[in-house]
C-alpha cells in the first residue's frame, strides 16, 4: 500500500473514534448560550399535500421477528405505484415528529438522534406515485406534509447518472434522499457532531427498510454518488462552507413495490 493510500485510509479511520476530539476543547455554542438552529428546514412556498397518519389498513405484517427475519435490499420492483397512504408511513417511520419542544429547541422522532438534535431532511424524487405528479418534494417533517418544489427534466436519466449509473435507482417509483444540515449537531457537539451525525442516518434507513417490509415494499441503501450532481439536483450548494445553513446530500434509497 503506497503512502499516500495508507495515509487517507489512517485518516479516515480516525474519524470514526470517540477521542478524535483530542486537541483543544471548543466550547460549544449550545454552552456560549447561542440561540439554538431552526429545528426543521422552513416551506419554500410550494404546494403542500397532506398526509395520513391512519397506517391501519395498509399494514400487512405486524410481527416484529418476521419483519426483521425478512428485510433484505431489493433492487426490483413491480410495474406499480406506492401509494400516497404507504409514502405517507414511510416519511412518518423515518422521520416523522412525536413531540417538539417547548421552546422549539429539538424534537422527539421516530427515530433516535444523538442529543435528540435530528439534522436531516428529507426530499423525495417521485416517479411513481398514486396521487402525486412526478418531481422533486421535501417532507415538512413538523407539519407532516409534503411539499412539492419542482418539475426536474429527465429525472430517471439524471439521477441514475449523480448515482453511480444505478438504473435501478433512477427509476424506482420513489427515490427518498437525505440531506444533512450540520449546525444543528455541531452547534451541541461542535467536533463530536460529524461521527453522530453519520450514526443518526444509519437509523434513518434501518428505519426506512423495516417499514417497508411491514407495508409489501423493498427498499436499497445507497451511499454511492456523485456528490456534487446529488447536490445540484436538490439546488444545495455542496461547497465546503461553514456557514449555519450548509446543507448537503449524505444518504439516498429507492422504493417499490415487492
Amino acid at each position: 500500500m503506497d503512502n499516500t493510500k495508507e495515509n487517507d485510509i489512517r485518516a479516515h479511520r480516525e474519524m470514526m473514534k470517540t477521542h478524535i476530539v483530542q486537541g483543544p476543547h471548543y466550547e460549544s455554542d449550545m454552552q456560549m448560550k447561542v440561540p439554538a438552529p431552526l429545528i426543521a428546514k422552513p416551506a419554500a412556498g410550494g404546494l403542500q399535500i397532506e398526509l395520513t397518519k391512519e397506517f391501519d389498513g395498509i399494514l400487512k405484517k405486524r410481527d416484529i421477528l418476521s419483519i426483521l427475519e425478512d428485510r433484505i435490499s431489493h433492487r426490483k420492483y413491480k410495474d406499480e405505484p406506492v401509494t400516497l397512504e404507504e409514502l405517507s408511513f414511510l416519511l412518518f417511520m423515518t422521520q416523522g415528529v412525536r413531540r417538539v419542544d417547548p421552546k422549539n429547541k429539538y424534537t422527539m422522532r421516530t427515530v433516535p438522534s444523538a442529543g435528540a438534535r435530528n439534522p436531516y431532511e428529507t426530499y423525495l424524487f417521485v416517479n411513481d406515485v398514486r396521487g402525486l405528479e412526478p418531481g422533486v418534494y421535501h417532507y415538512l417533517a413538523l407539519e407532516h406534509k409534503l411539499e412539492f418544489l419542482y418539475v426536474l427534466e429527465d429525472q430517471k436519466q439524471q439521477l441514475t447518472k449523480a448515482y453511480a449509473g444505478q438504473s435501478f435507482f433512477g427509476e424506482a417509483p420513489v427515490c427518498f434522499v437525505w440531506s444533512v444540515i450540520p449546525y444543528r449537531t455541531e452547534w451541541r457537539y461542535v467536533t463530536k457532531a460529524h461521527k453522530y451525525m453519520l450514526i443518526d442516518a444509519g437509523h434513518i434507513c434501518e428505519n426506512l427498510y423495516l417499514a417497508c417490509e411491514a407495508i409489501g415494499c423493498g427498499t436499497c441503501g445507497i451511499g454511492a454518488y456523485d456528490q456534487v450532481m446529488a447536490d445540484e439536483l436538490l439546488r444545495l450548494d455542496s461547497a465546503p462552507l461553514a456557514q449555519e445553513d450548509c446543507e448537503f446530500v449524505v444518504y439516498a434509497a429507492c422504493v417499490g413495490k415487492v
